[in-house]
């Protein structure tokens, strides 16, 4: 059996397979790490450890090296062919420096002496496993944009979010008429376009209308038309949208606006499927499905106000409650995830490695615009205003954060005051940082910095 941690909580231990071919030393070192609270699958031969493991393995593998068959450098170019970014961890009592210069080079997380100190293995794998964690995060993010169905973010895998698919499912090629409520900006008119797509009214027209944008006197003929001279400037015939949905969908946004006169026409259209246009004698039938949305709840008095009793219960055949963002924090990776590549496609460029910082905004903000604050927030990540997300978004300044965040924070404001000196020139850039080119674009990747923001070439 596969071992595979791939949606690891954040309450769960961390995953290590543990291998060496001495038992006495299996044992103690799976004791040692498993009071360092890490769940650990041990193993004593090399061929039985790889056939647990396979890319979806969202943890730490720690080897002896000097074992028969299959030594600890082979175990790794093993793991190498399967995932390049899991962590491994190389154990020997050799004191072989040369060796472990070389395996470091070649990819390997860390390589430890016997005899080592508990703590100094435990925190090497404590530190080889978080970055397997942000790994597997961030391909979930970017998995997360093939996970939308006919390219509309209805994304989610809480139990509300698959209640509402099944349900949407359930209607959509009905000719019910749907009430859909929840906070501004959590995706009601996303649900709307889908009762129309996966109905079989899909071919004819899905017509929006928001009752908050329009004013009174201009409502009532965008909703009914009118004919030549009815109204003030109407010069000719003009048909109206509830005329252009016929055959389709009418999704009517803040319903909880509409003036109190076309409530009353409205109800007469909803009862009798028919229309007649401003300044016409005649009646003219209309076959179509209407949606409306509120981000009040209607069936409250308090909140319902100046809303028709007549009209909410005609409207209120079937219900659908959009939760908002903060009830259904596990959707946000995935959904951030969705948003990004489509900023990244929108503006040209490739999606950021999202790193730890980001990934706890996401996981604390309130998010109080919903889905809509969220793809803002993913469009300013891509374009590189990972400054304002990482300090003003997250609202916490440098001495309210740990000693090892804050170090990261400098580190990252370094690497963009180089990158910013020298216009993005990675050659000129690695040169005043002193580092190798390998460890320059490491720390890039880590802190989600796009080199190409600061280049004036690019």
């Amino acid at each position: 059996m596969k071992h595979t941690a791939t949606n690891r909580k954040p309450d769960e231990p961390h995953a290590v397979i543990l291998l060496d071919d001495d038992r006495d030393l299996l044992d103690a070192t799976q004791q040692t790490l498993e009071l360092a609270g890490f769940h650990v699958q041990a193993f004593t031969a090399a061929t039985e450890a790889l056939a647990a493991l396979d890319e979806r393995f969202n943890g730490v593998i720690v080897s002896d090296i000097r074992m028969p068959g299959l030594d600890g450098l082979q175990v790794f170019q093993r793991v190498q062919q399967i995932d390049t970014d899991i962590p491994v961890i190389l154990i020997t009592g050799h004191g072989d420096i040369p060796m472990a210069v070389k395996a470091i080079r070649d990819g390997v997380y860390d390589f430890i002496t016997k005899p080592f100190a508990a703590e100094r293995l435990a925190h090497s794998v404590r530190q080889a496993a978080e970055r397997r964690q942000l790994v597997m995060e961030n391909r979930a993010l970017r998995e997360a944009a093939h996970e939308a169905e006919n390219g509309l973010p209805l994304i989610g895998q809480t139990p509300a979010m698959e209640w509402l698919r099944q349900t949407l499912r359930q209607i959509a090629d009905t000719d019910v008429d749907v009430l859909v409520t929840g906070e501004t900006g959590c995706g009601k008119e996303v649900v709307a376009t889908l009762l129309h797509r996966w109905s079989r009214r899909a071919a004819k027209h899905f017509v929006a209308l928001n009752c908050s944008a329009l004013p009174e006197s201009i409502i009532e003929s965008e909703l009914f038309g009118h004919e030549q001279g009815a109204v003030t400037g109407a010069r000719k015939r003009r048909m109206g949208r509830i005329q252009h949905a016929h055959g389709g969908t009418l999704f009517l946004d803040e319903i909880e606006s509409m003036p109190p006169a076309v409530q009353v026409q409205m109800l007469r259209v909803l009862e009798m499927r028919e229309v007649t246009p401003l300044g016409a004698n005649d009646v003219r039938p209309v076959d179509l499905r209407i949606v409306a949305a509120a981000k009040v709840d209607l069936g409250d008095p308090a909140q319902r106000g100046g809303f028709r009793e007549d009209l909410y219960y005609r409207l209120n055949v079937v219900t659908l409650t959009i939760p908002p963002l903060r009830e259904r924090r596990a959707d946000i990776p995935m959904l951030f995830g969705y948003f990004t590549e489509r900023a990244a496609a929108r503006f040209g460029r490739t999606a950021p490695v999202v790193p730890a910082s980001v990934h706890r905004y996401l996981r604390d903000h309130h998010w109080p615009g919903n889905v809509r604050e969220l793809s803002h927030f993913a469009e300013r990540f891509v374009l590189g205003l990972d400054r304002e997300t990482q300090e003003n978004v997250m609202g916490r300044s440098d001495d309210m954060l740990p000693l090892p965040e804050r170090l990261e924070r400098f580190e990252a404001s370094v690497i963009r005051e180089a990158l910013e000196n020298h216009d993005g020139d990675v050659r000129r850039t690695i040169e005043a940082l002193g580092i190798p080119r390998k460890t320059f674009y490491d720390k890039l990747q880590r802190h989600g910095i796009v080199r190409s923001t600061f280049s004036k070439a690019d």
